[in-house]
Formats: C-alpha cells, sequence, structure tokens
C-alpha cells in the first residue's frame, strides 16, 4: 500500500521543543583533510541495522570533495571515503571504491553493510563519464569478502542495482538541472525485515505520472531470486514536496519507520513555513499504511534562528542519527559531520533523548 504525506499533515507542523536539534556552534574538523568538505553520512551495518566494527574499528562513510572555494561545485566530484570515529575525533581514511574506469562520473549517498563476512556498498551512480557535470541517476554497488585483517579485499566491480525506472517512478537521467528541483533515483539504503528475512532497498524518488513539480516518493525495491525489483513507493508526497532525500527504513518495537530529509525550499510554494529537517512515518507492516510521525511528519528540525545548520540525517538501528554541518548562521559552508543525536520512539510518537557530542 502506497501512503501519502499531505498538505494536511505539513500544515499542522510547528516546531515544538522535542523536535529541535541542539545548536552547532562552528564546525569542529576534527582530524578531517582541511582542505576537503565532508557531507551525507552513514555507519557501516549490519543486516538488522546495528553498527558494527570493522577490523575493531568504527568505520563510517561519507561523500567528500575537494573545498574549491565554491560549496556548490562538491556535488560534482563527489567521492565515497571512509572515515573512522576514534580518539573523540573524525579520521578521513581515504576512498572506499579503487579508481576504476566506470561509466558514471561520481558516487553519491548509499549505505555500507556488513553481512556473513561480506561487505556491501550500495551508493548513487551520478552522471555520466562522457559528459561532465549531469543529473543523471542510478542505484549501484560493490562487494568485498573481509580479508584475513578484516579488512575488505578486493572489490567486484560496480553494477547496477535494477534496469531503467519502472512504472512507478519518474525517469532521473536529465543531464541539465538544479539543485532542489532534478528528479531522483538515489540514496540505496538497505534494510532486512526481522519479522520475515525480506530483504529491500529504500531509495529517494520521484512518483510518475505526477501532475505536480512536488512529486516526492519513497522508493522501495525487494531482492527476488533473480535480483532486485522495484515496487510502488511505501509513501509519496504528491503536491506537497519534491525531495524526500536520504530515505531510509528503521525497525523498532514492532513498528516500522520511514525516515527522510528535506529542505524548506523544496515544499510546495504554500507549505514554506515546514522547517528543513528529518522527517518520517510509522507503519505496523513493510505494507503499510504509513502514519506521520507527531501527527505531521516533522521527527527533528533545525533551530528557527539557524534553519541550515546541519542536514542529510540518517538514523540507524540504535536510534543514532548521523548527519553533517551545513550552512552556518554567518553564511559559511560547514562541510564536516554534525554532533550525533539519539531519538526517542515511542509508536507514532518521536523526539531528540539526547545529543552524543564529538569533540
Amino acid at each position: 500500500m502506497t501512503s501519502a504525506w499531505t498538505a494536511e499533515h505539513v500544515r499542522r507542523i510547528e516546531q515544538a521543543a522535542g523536535s529541535q536539534i541542539p545548536a552547532v556552534d562552528r564546525p569542529d574538523r576534527s582530524r578531517l583533510d582541511a582542505g576537503r568538505y565532508y557531507w551525507d553520512m552513514w555507519p557501516l551495518q549490519d543486516a538488522g541495522g546495528h553498527r558494527v566494527a570493522l577490523a575493531g574499528r568504527e568505520m563510517w562513510m561519507a561523500l567528500t570533495a575537494p573545498d574549491r572555494g565554491d560549496p556548490g561545485l562538491r556535488h560534482f566530484e563527489a567521492k565515497i571515503h571512509w572515515i573512522e570515529r576514534r580518539d573523540d575525533a573524525w579520521h578521513d581514511c581515504g576512498p572506499v571504491l579503487p579508481a576504476l574506469d566506470v561509466p558514471y562520473e561520481r558516487e553519491w549517498a548509499g549505505s555500507a553493510l556488513l553481512d556473513d563476512g561480506v561487505m556491501t556498498l550500495f551508493f548513487t551512480a551520478a552522471g555520466t563519464s562522457a559528459r561532465a557535470g549531469g543529473y543523471q541517476q542510478e542505484l549501484w554497488s560493490a562487494s568485498a569478502a573481509l580479508g584475513a585483517d578484516g579488512w575488505p579485499g578486493q572489490w567486484s566491480f560496480p553494477a547496477p542495482l535494477v534496469t531503467g525506472y519502472g512504472p512507478h517512478y519518474m525517469a532521473a537521467d536529465a543531464h541539465e538541472g538544479e539543485a532542489g528541483k532534478i528528479k531522483a533515483f538515489r540514496d540505496p539504503a538497505y534494510f532486512r525485515d526481522p519479522n520475515d528475512g525480506a530483504e529491500y532497498l529504500a531509495f529517494t524518488a520521484s512518483l510518475a505520472g505526477s501532475g505536480s513539480a512536488f512529486n516526492g516518493a519513497f522508493g522501495i525495491a525487494r531482492l527476488t531470486a533473480p535480483g532486485w525489483v522495484l515496487t510502488p513507493p511505501c509513501l509519496h508526497a504528491e503536491g506537497v514536496n519534491n525531495e524526500l532525500e536520504r530515505a531510509h527504513l528503521v525497525f523498532h518495537g514492532k513498528h516500522y519507520y520511514a525516515f527522510w530529509s528535506t529542505q524548506t525550499v523544496t515544499f510546495a510554494p504554500d507549505l514554506r513555513h515546514a522547517p528543513g529537517g528529518l522527517y518520517g512515518m510509522v507503519a505496523d507492516s513493510m505494507a503499510g499504511p504509513w502514519r506521520p510521525l507527531n501527527g505531521t511528519g516533522l521527527v527533528l528540525a533545525n533551530p528557527a534562528d539557524r534553519p541550515q545548520q546541519t542536514y542529510s540525517w540518517y538514523v540507524d538501528a540504535s536510534l543514532t542519527v548521523c548527519s553533517f554541518v551545513d550552512v552556518m548562521p554567518d553564511g559559511s559552508f560547514g562541510g564536516v559531520p554534525a554532533p550525533l543525536l539519539r531519538l526517542a520512539l515511542d509508536g507514532d510518537r518521536a523526539s531528540v533523548h539526547v545529543a552524543e557530542q564529538v569533540a
């Protein structure tokens, strides 16, 4: 069943204290490369969505690109790097995948699974190597078995997970575009249903057949014997919002939670009172129906006086939430991991539980 995140849900949004993200006073580069930007993070996870160590190390991934003096340029040079959380700091450990002759131009966000001694990176293959600067998007993956040292060995050559966009999703194959207005087919996030073992990918999508420019969708693919198969979205935001970014699923307390990030500017014009933040819906099964958390969908929001301070939230099974420092009150770009947060979930209610500061 595909549910709708509606304009009526969004009109009820009021920023309550329980949804406010603590202020970030300054971007903390920790021990990262001072000449690079970092954004769109995710942890290495097991099949249950829990963070797992790699060779005894707490390993995460993030998109990164050289600082060219214009943060907007980072999207066209994005590469996934390992970042390690160690000694209360973040450390850049270099690219996850080796340099390869691939048909896409760059790597956008995804997720990472460690299961039965094999690591799989799910990611967005963005652009095309034949022509720089495009907004084409496809869902890809690569895998590597762990070696004796507990580290991934030789990676398989990256390959697409699905062919085409199917009947439910609008194609995201345009070369030209504008940030916030492009159509989506990106951010694959792995999820295994603990009740029946079925395996899914959640992803950011756009609803096919929509008459609205604001047609964001929470896409779903399911693993079958022949491979991944696109299914109808679990929810959409037709007429409400253009981008349900970093779509991902979490199972907690007998409920299924669908989370995504979005920004004020991607809401329909009459709904732009809604803050940029983490949003979500809850269901009793993968079949739905999906209900907006807190009655509106809003889970976490930046402070009103710094509405773009953090972005791109991702929740793991421990309810730890990562994100990155985006635009500071002085207009500067952060480009580093933000302090981790912890959610509290109780059925259809969600709030900030506690902030975990990373020095």
